[in-house]
C-alpha cells in the first residue's frame, strides 16, 4: 500500500496502474465528469459550506463550479482547465445573478440571456449577440439548453469542407496565453491534477456539429445530416478530418509549449458511438474514417508529451475499445456499466491493464437518481472493488449528475467512497 500522497501524486500513479492509498476522485475538471449547479447547491448546503449563488460554468449543460472548498471536503482530486469560451461562445465573467425554472439562485455569465420569451423559454445567442439567431433553447420548466439547428439548404455543386472548418483554426494568441497563464495558477495554487480541454481534437462530436458558438454556422450542421454525411459524403469528411486534424496538430504543439507538464490529462474527444445495445459504427468504420486521426495526435502526444489522453463515449462500446487502445487512448469515460457488454468485471478484466477507467463509480441514469440510499452504497463499493484493482481508475459518475438527483443519494455515494478507501 502507497504511503499519503497528494491528489497530483494519487491521479498519476493510478493512470499508470500504480498501488494508490485511496482511490482518486473527480468531479467537475471536464464537461462530461461534473454535476448539475441545483445538485451542487444542495450539495454545498448539506455539507454546511458557506458562500452565496453557486456559478454556472458550463452553461449549455448548466454545469454548477465545484469549488476550492467542496473539492476539499469530498476529497477531490483533479481540477480542470476548460477553453476561454464556453460552448455558446462567450466568456464566463462579469458574473450576475438569475433564477432556475426550480428556483435555484445561481450566479451566470454577463452574456447569458436571462430574459423569457413570451412563452417562458429562455433563448441562448451565440457570443451573447441578441442580433444572431439564437443557437440554444430551454423550455419553459427545463433543465438545460436544447441546440437549436441552424442548417441552411445545402448546395451539393457548393459543399465545402471549408465551411464546417470555421471553428478548427490555429489556435489564437490570446488563448495560446490563456491557457498558459490558468495552467500556471492552477498548478501553483493546489496540488490536484490538471485535466486540460484544449478544443479542436473531437472529430465528429455531435453536441459540436450544430456549432452553437458560431453566429452563422455553414456546411452540414444538422445532427441527422452530419450522420447521414458520414456514409453518403464520406470522403468529404474524410477531407475535412484530415485537415482538421493538421490543425489540431500544430495546436497541440504550440499548447505543449505554453503548458508544459503542468497538465497531465488532454481530453481529446467527446464524440459517441454507442447506444444502450452496442455501437452505432461498426469496428470498420471506425477504423476507416476516426481512428487514423485519432492515432496521429495520441502518437504525437506519447512521443513528445507527458500527458494521458482521454475519450468519453457514451453507452455500449466494447466491440470498439481494442480499436481505442490501439488508437492510443490511455483513459475511457463514462464507463457505462449499464449498457450492453460494458459489465466493470468484463471491462476490468480485458482491458484494466491497458486502460484507465475514468467514471463507472454509479449509474446516473437509474440508481443515482432513483434507487435508495443503500442501493446507492452497493453499487458504489461493488464498482470501487473492481475497478480499483492495481489501479488504473479514477472514481466519477457515469456522465454528470443530473437535475433532481436527491442529495442524500448524493452523499451517500461520496461517504461510500471515503468508507472505502484502499
Amino acid at each position: 500500500m502507497a504511503g499519503d500522497m497528494t491528489s497530483r501524486d494519487r491521479v498519476v500513479a493510478a493512470m499508470n496502474h500504480q498501488e494508490t492509498d485511496r482511490v482518486p476522485v473527480d468531479l467537475g475538471a471536464s464537461p462530461v465528469t461534473g454535476m448539475q449547479v441545483s445538485i451542487v447547491t444542495k450539495l454545498r448546503k448539506a455539507l454546511g459550506l458557506d458562500g452565496g449563488p453557486v456559478k454556472v460554468v458550463e452553461p449549455y449543460q448548466l454545469l454548477g463550479e465545484i469549488g476550492e472548498d467542496l473539492r476539499a471536503a469530498l476529497g477531490i482530486d483533479v481540477v480542470g482547465l476548460c477553453p476561454r469560451l464556453n460552448l455558446f461562445g462567450f466568456e464566463n465573467k462579469d458574473w450576475k445573478e438569475w433564477r432556475l425554472f426550480d428556483g435555484t439562485e445561481v450566479l451566470v455569465p454577463g452574456a447569458f440571456n436571462t430574459e423569457p420569451e413570451p412563452d417562458g423559454e429562455i433563448l441562448m445567442y451565440p457570443g451573447g449577440d441578441k442580433t444572431a439567431p439564437p443557437s440554444g433553447r430551454m423550455p419553459k420548466g427545463g433543465y438545460y439548453f436544447d441546440t437549436i439547428i441552424r442548417q441552411p439548404p445545402i448546395d451539393e455543386e457548393n459543399l465545402k469542407v471549408e465551411d464546417n472548418l470555421e471553428e478548427f483554426q490555429p489556435i489564437s494568441d490570446e488563448d495560446l496565453a490563456y491557457f498558459s497563464r490558468e495552467a500556471e495558477r492552477l498548478h501553483t495554487t493546489n496540488d490536484a491534477a490538471i485535466l486540460a480541454v484544449f478544443g479542436g481534437t473531437a472529430f465528429g462530436d455531435i453536441a459540436l456539429v450544430p456549432a452553437p458558438f458560431l453566429k452563422n454556422p455553414k456546411g452540414i450542421r444538422d445532427v441527422e445530416e452530419w450522420y447521414i454525411s458520414t456514409h453518403s459524403r464520406k470522403e468529404h469528411i474524410r477531407e475535412l478530418y484530415e485537415r482538421q486534424c493538421e490543425v489540431a496538430l500544430g495546436n497541440l504543439k504550440k499548447l505543449w509549449g505554453a503548458v508544459g507538464d503542468k497538465v497531465h490529462i488532454a481530453y481529446m474527444t467527446g464524440t459517441d458511438f454507442g447506444t444502450q445495445r452496442g455501437p452505432f459504427i461498426s469496428p470498420g468504420a471506425y477504423c476507416d474514417l476516426y481512428k487514423p486521426f485519432h492515432k496521429t495526435l495520441n502518437d504525437w502526444i506519447h512521443e513528445n508529451t507527458t500527458w494521458k489522453t482521454f475519450i468519453h463515449s457514451c453507452g455500449s462500446v466494447d466491440a470498439l475499445i481494442p480499436d481505442f487502445i490501439d488508437a492510443g487512448f490511455d483513459i475511457l469515460n463514462p464507463v457505462q456499466c449499464s449498457a450492453a457488454c460494458m459489465s466493470a468485471d468484463h471491462l476490468k478484466a480485458e482491458y484494466g491493464d491497458r486502460l484507465t477507467f475514468w467514471g463507472g463509480g454509479v449509474d446516473t441514469q437509474k440508481t443515482l437518481p432513483f434507487g435508495t440510499q443503500e442501493e446507492v452504497r452497493a453499487e458504489v463499493s461493488e464498482r470501487l472493488r473492481v475497478f480499483s484493482k492495481g489501479g488504473g481508475y479514477i472514481f466519477n459518475t457515469i456522465h454528470n449528475v443530473q437535475q433532481r438527483t436527491p442529495v442524500e443519494n448524493v452523499l451517500a455515494m461520496y461517504e461510500t467512497v471515503r468508507d472505502c478507501a484502499v
